[in-house]
């Protein structure tokens, strides 16, 4: 295996980056959340998902100038529109604005629509954690999954993240609500593995292991089955609710943009005690 050194990595998706309309501080930002995730471990939503990024800004859907907008406000909450910015710098964005509500009404909420991929959700529940935050946020997706009981890609596979800030380390969840999530198959599809569990049908409608046919029937099966179905069906809810966005019978199933999001922060118990 070739290793290279997080600098290397970082420095060459900037050189691709500048090449685009990016402002120096984004390009920074988005070659840094990429590489990271991989250095992480994360390579499902690191480096494997920057070629899709560059094809997504080169077609139009990702808009690298864009900036986003405040539509509404509600005390604690917060409306924004993304305008089809990197999803990165939006989700960056939200999430910074949910921690000064924070700071200043003990919980924020920032919902977020009209925006793109966040590539790997736990690195916002890491901004918060290290703001001293508490933190809540998902997503919906295109249609990627079928709900239980379904045969057709009906529901999105909603990832969301929790974050406890420790002082021995945070404690970050995020996960998809697919048994796997499609960048962690394209994973396993790149190395020519197997998944550890069965992760969808095929295409005939049964249980596979095998990351190539799940992603060609585009059928994962929700994690803890109709429980994950039930929970990713409420998720989109709260997002396009919140957001007055796209549900994900919205999204277009070819081209992944204009999705909904949610960024929850509150103060810490310990801070609670304070007051």
């Amino acid at each position: 295996m070739i290793t290279l050194e997080f600098n290397v990595v970082y420095q060459k998706l900037l050189d691709i980056l500048n090449g685009y309309d990016f402002s120096e501080e984004r390009a920074r930002l988005i070659a840094q959340t990429h590489t990271q995730s991989s250095c992480d471990g994360v390579y499902s939503h690191g480096l494997n998902r920057f070629p899709l990024f560059v094809e997504y800004v080169e077609r139009g859907w990702v808009k690298p100038d864009a900036e986003p907008e405040k539509v509404g406000t509600f005390r604690t909450m917060e409306r924004w529109d993304g305008h089809l910015a990197p999803g990165i710098s939006n989700a960056h964005h939200s999430m910074e604005r949910a921690i000064k509500l924070a700071d200043q009404h003990t919980m924020g909420c920032v919902a977020l629509r009209n925006t793109n991929h966040w590539m790997r959700g736990g690195s916002y529940g890491w901004q918060a954690a290290d703001a001293g935050k508490i933190a809540l946020c998902f997503t919906n997706t295109k249609a990627n999954m079928p709900p239980w009981g379904g045969s057709e890609k009906r529901i999105g596979n909603n990832p969301f993240v929790i974050a406890i800030p420790r002082e021995k380390g945070h404690v970050v969840l995020d996960m998809a609500t697919s048994q796997f999530s499609l960048g962690k198959m394209n994973t396993y599809r790149l190395n020519d593995e197997l998944l550890p569990f069965a992760g969808g049908w095929d295409g005939d409608g049964n249980l596979t292991k095998e990351p190539k046919k799940v992603l060609a029937s585009g059928n994962a099966v929700p994690t803890g089955f109709w429980k994950g179905s039930a929970l990713t069906i409420v998720l989109d809810m709260l997002a396009a609710l919140l957001a007055d966005g796209n549900a994900t019978h919205d999204i277009d199933d070819n081209k992944e943009i204009g999705i909904s999001q949610v960024f929850i922060c509150m103060i810490r118990i310990n801070s609670l005690r304070e007051i």
